[in-house]
Formats: C-alpha cells, structure tokens, sequence
C-alpha cells in the first residue's frame, strides 16, 4: 500500500528537500505540500492523506494548532528544527502521533513515516530522555475508571505506555497484530486521547 503524505513547512527550500528525500521511496507519495497551518489543515481536511509531516513554527496557524484541528482527521508527524519542551509538550498534547528534529537523516525519516502511517507512535531519541524525566517525576500512574476498559484493553494500553510497536504488544500478549490494533483503537476511543503517544501520556501521569 503506497502511504499518502502531505508536507506543512513555510519555508519551500525545506519542502523541496523533504519532498525529495520521500520521494526516493517507492512505498511513499508526496501528495501535497502546504507553506503554512490554515493551508495545511485544509489540504489535509480535502485530500486525506495517511501522514502530515507538520512543522511547528509556521505563519497563520502554527503547527500545533494545526495539529490540534486534524485530530481524528490523519496522523500528524511533526518535524521541526527547535527541540524545546513547550513545542514537544504541546504537539504531542495536541495529538501528534510523533516528534522529530529536522536533522534525522533520510532513511530515519522515511522509517518515520512508514511507523506512523502503521499507526505506531515515534519521538526523536533527542527528546526522549527528557520525556522519560517528565514522567519519573510524577509517579502515580492514572488508572482509567475500572468499568471504562476491559482487562486485555488494560493490558493494551500497559504496553502502548512502554512505548511498546502494535507488532511488539501483539508478541506480547499473544495475539493477532490486526486484533492488537483495534484494541488501541478503542483504547484511544473509550479514553477520549487522539494518539498512542497521548495514551502514554495519560497512564504516566498522576491524576
């Protein structure tokens, strides 16, 4: 199956190299190409692709908030040259399936894209240990209400906090991948969260 991607950055020099760098694989189509928010939430909105590589700091509407509109619309994989907490927090707050720096190299950011399309959670190796640090502090972990998830889904969403691929849990717990999936579906449903990476979020936390 060829994975559908819109590209969100305002500057068309970074566009035309990212654009290039995906189009070297033969599994990826480079669908559209967007040089702020607004534009980029509704190409996205139109066309429906698998995967919005977004940038954070863009004119109109920045990529966070971008973001936050395309929740449930595509997966959101931002891509973005400043790595600070408030942008990291924020996007994968606001349902960004993954977070990476610009300066990953080809054939990290093609693998990237191919997770997230799959419906796997990505976050640069640079950012995290800072994230792994956000949680150590809070230790409490938030339990869902104990009538809201059955105890595989409880199991699920254990393993999804452990940063664990649909692949992974599937070996696991025992279970089909395809089975895996649509336990994280309603997991992500039944808890109201917009991405796996949220569902971590949500678990490490106290409440």
């Amino acid at each position: 199956m060829t994975i559908r991607v819109l590209v969100a950055d305002d500057h068309a020099a970074v566009r035309a190299g990212i654009v290039l760098v995906l189009g070297g694989a033969a599994d990826i189509e480079v669908v559209g190409e967007a040089g702020d928010g607004e534009e980029a939430v509704a190409m996205a909105r139109e066309i429906r692709p698998d995967v919005v590589l977004m940038d954070v700091r863009m004119p109109k509407m920045d990529g966070i908030s971008a973001t936050r509109e395309l929740a449930g619309v595509t997966e959101v994989l931002i891509l973005t040259t400043f790595d600070v907490d408030e942008y990291v927090f924020g996007a994968l707050r606001a349902g960004a399936a993954g977070f990476l720096l610009k300066n990953t190299d080809a054939d990290s950011l093609v693998e990237a894209v191919r997770l997230v399309a799959r419906g796997d959670g990505l976050i640069s190796p640079a950012v995290t240990r800072r994230l792994i640090s956000a949680f150590a502090e809070q230790p409490v972990r938030r339990e869902p209400p104990k009538d809201l998830l059955t105890p595989r889904e409880r199991e699920v969403l254990a393993c999804v906090a452990r940063g664990l691929s649909n692949a992974e849990i599937a070996k696991e717990l025992d279970m089909a991948e395809a089975t895996t999936k649509t336990h994280v579906s309603r997991v992500l449903n039944k808890l109201g969260l917009r991405s796996r990476v949220q569902a971590a979020i949500y678990y490490s936390e106290g409440s």
